[in-house]
């Protein structure tokens, strides 16, 4: 009843208000895009952070990665330093709206964000032109990728590898939650919030998550505006299940508390429905949301190699076979 009584005040504010939520696209393209040692400078002149692990001699394969929500292009340093000393050439950069990108804490909406993938893979394709490039997504990251594989003017990569994808689409939301996120979206867009009081663990990595928590890069309050375009996104990328083909590799961990199990197996039962030839999946028992940075991250990072050298049948983990007996029960296409 007192959830009721809330619902009803804050629809009363709404109507008196009139907000909106917002997005912040980009400008004019006025400007070619470029790619130099330390930004990713794109079509309406922004600049955008950019780090690159590359190997000591020339490289066999690259890695464009995308990182997650609220995070930056920091998140890829371990995986980037281990990938860079396998031969693979590792580039990060930051999204619009985190990290030292403009506009910080705005979001600048599903499309801007497909957009820039689009624009950066033409110019690394251009500086490698013959090397496989692949794309790696990490949760908000994974759904960026995920939306914009589905679109004609993606240009081809050799695979994608999804790490814990975000997903939490609102059709899986419970009512009440999609019914109070469109409320203060549409009333107080500018309300930042905290997470206090939340409870969930992201990783069992302590230590690296004491270190983001005094990272000053990392946001810390989030405006529910940016959450909302979140959501957007996290729409477009699950209702772009069955337009994701080719060579996928997808990261999950059983222990994730993020993103839950129930948005990621209705995902994966429409993924799977297609041709599953170059699907792999990969469930890790003790795995949270932040796999990439987990106590068992070097896991993760074997997997991702050996299926990029050789795209195995089998993991060197297991990984996948564990993926294949918890989801058999599950899902129809196993």
């Amino acid at each position: 009843m007192k959830l009721r009584y809330t619902l009803i005040a804050l629809f009363l504010l709404i109507t008196q208000s009139g907000c909106m939520p917002m997005i912040y696209p980009p400008g004019a393209k006025n400007n070619a895009a470029q790619l130099d040692e330390k930004a990713f400078l794109t079509e309406d002149g922004a600049s955008l952070p950019l780090r690159h692990w590359l190997p000591k001699t020339e490289p066999h394969a690259v890695i464009i990665a995308l990182h997650g929500f609220n995070d930056y292009s920091n998140f890829f340093d371990m995986p980037g330093k281990y990938f860079s000393e396998l031969g693979i050439a590792c580039f990060a950069y930051d999204q619009r709206g985190f990290g030292l990108a403009p506009h910080r804490g705005l979001w600048a909406g599903a499309e801007a964000y497909t957009k820039d993938l689009q624009v950066l893979v033409r110019l690394v394709k251009q500086r490698y032109p013959t090397l496989p490039i692949y794309l790696l997504g990490e949760s908000m990251g994974g759904a960026i990728v995920i939306t914009a594989m589905s679109q004609a003017e993606m240009p081809k990569v050799e695979g994608v590898i999804l790490a814990a994808p975000a997903l939490w689409a609102r059709s899986t939301m419970p009512w009440y939650q999609t019914s109070l996120l469109w409320t203060l979206a549409h009333s107080l867009p500018w309300l930042t919030l905290t997470g206090e009081g939340v409870h969930v663990v992201a990783s069992d990595n302590i230590d690296m998550l004491r270190a983001l928590g005094r990272d000053p890069l990392v946001i810390k309050a989030t405006r529910v505006e940016t959450v909302y375009g979140l959501t957007d996104l996290m729409d477009a990328a699950f209702n772009s299940a069955t337009s994701l083909r080719g060579n996928t590799l997808m990261l999950y961990g059983e222990k994730d508390e993020i993103i839950p199990k129930e948005p990621t197996y209705e995902f994966l039962q429409q993924f799977l429905a297609t041709d599953t030839t170059e699907k792999t999946v990969a469930i890790y028992q003790h795995g949270y949301h932040m796999l990439l940075r987990d106590l068992q991250a070097p896991t993760t990072w074997k997997d991702i190699a050996a299926w990029i050298n050789a795209s195995p049948d089998k993991l060197p983990s297991g990984a996948d076979n564990r993926a294949r007996q918890l989801l058999s029960s599950r899902l129809k296409v196993f």
